[in-house]
């Protein structure tokens, strides 16, 4: 029983001292408390849009066409008479999809295709003269140029967007690892007669988790800016489905005489995306040892 009262105290004074550490970290990195708030509020707006007084995004009601701002409808509606303010709190829900999705799909395919890649001087020479070509064309085109052979919807897009952002995480992996396999504890570690995988798994997965939660912010943010601008020129997420991109499309030809229409989606996603961007800059620079040295 003495024993079990030790060890619950012990697990409470690490407790404390987590807590007072989180906070330093967020005060010394106030990007991060900045973009993870930002985040935050958007999923939330996303996630609860049901319960926030909005009505189907998708109703026509062509008697309330163009309505501006008012108490009845908070950001107007649109020329099919359409709620904008359900339209944008819906459409947060594709942005905060497609990001994490290609987010995570890219982390996973970049790992693999980075350690691979690194493994063997062939595979190495093969794999990255792939990733240089497909990474010497621009992002968007090569998304429009995948989806335009595919039939559109969100799945689609997610995949359009992880095959162009992929070869980015997959080159920062292969140079962190090839970085990693010049140090003693790995070379320790092959002596001490270790597996390759064992390797992997014990010594240089563990090492790449820090910039390879850098770059995950980045492609997230990148993969909502792609999504929103493959949606805007038609070529993204359905029209039946409401997206900021898609928003902002059907706005585009009222937008001077009706600027809310594209001003007011606009706000939302550069909002989403400038708090990825912090979010990531933070921890770029809580993560790196030789920023951290220098505060």
């Amino acid at each position: 029983m003495a024993i079990g009262a030790i060890d619950a105290l012990g697990a409470a004074g690490k407790a404390k001292k987590r807590i007072p550490s989180s906070l330093r970290l967020l005060r010394r990195h106030p990007k991060i408390a900045v973009g993870a708030a930002i985040l935050v509020m958007m999923t939330m707006l996303a996630i609860f849009a049901p319960l926030l007084g909005t009505i189907d995004p998708r109703e026509i009601a062509l008697g309330k066409r163009l309505r501006p701002p008012s108490a009845e409808f908070w950001f107007g509606t649109d020329a099919l008479g359409r709620d904008l303010y359900s339209r944008v709190l819906y459409g947060g829900r594709i942005s905060v999809l497609v990001g994490v999705a290609c987010a995570l799909l890219s982390s996973v395919g970049g790992v693999v295709i980075g350690m691979v890649a690194a493994s063997g001087k062939w595979l190495d020479a093969l794999m990255m003269r792939i990733t240089d070509g497909l990474m010497s064309i621009p992002s968007m085109l090569l998304a429009i140029a995948l989806m335009a052979v595919t039939r559109g919807s969100l799945g689609t897009v997610i995949v359009a967007i992880t095959i162009v952002e992929v070869p980015r995480v997959a080159r920062m992996i292969r140079g962190v690892v090839l970085s990693l396999r010049e140090q003693p504890f790995v070379e320790a570690a092959v002596a001490a007669g270790s597996t390759m995988p064992m390797i992997i798994w014990r010594h240089l997965l563990p090492a790449v988790v820090s910039p390879l939660t850098v770059q995950a912010t980045f492609v997230g943010s990148a993969a909502i800016v792609i999504e929103a601008g493959l949606s805007f020129i038609g070529a993204g997420t359905p029209p039946t489905i409401p997206s900021w991109g898609n928003i902002m499309s059907d706005g585009k030809t009222l937008w001077q005489i009706k600027p809310y229409l594209v001003f007011i989606p606009a706000v939302f996603l550069t909002a989403t995306v400038l708090g990825v961007n912090l979010l990531g800059d933070g921890l770029r620079d809580a993560l790196d040892p030789r920023l951290s040295e220098r505060a």
